[in-house]
């Protein structure tokens, strides 16, 4: 089970990092994507996607 909840994990964090670059989001106040954590992501993601006037991010 723990297993599977760590890859679930790994999954949304990768997702998120993909979506966040899409976006023109690489790094932020000198910390990579990769180095956030997962709470830190979806926080971003959802701001970006709340105030994007791209027609390609989802709403």
């Amino acid at each position: 089970m723990e297993k599977l909840l760590r890859r679930a994990v790994q999954q949304k964090r990768q997702y998120l990092i993909e979506q966040l670059i899409k976006s023109g989001i690489y790094k932020k106040n000198d910390k990579h994507l990769y180095e956030w954590t997962l709470s830190d992501l979806e926080e971003e993601y959802n701001y970006v996607e709340a105030n994007s006037t791209d027609p390609n991010v989802k709403k």
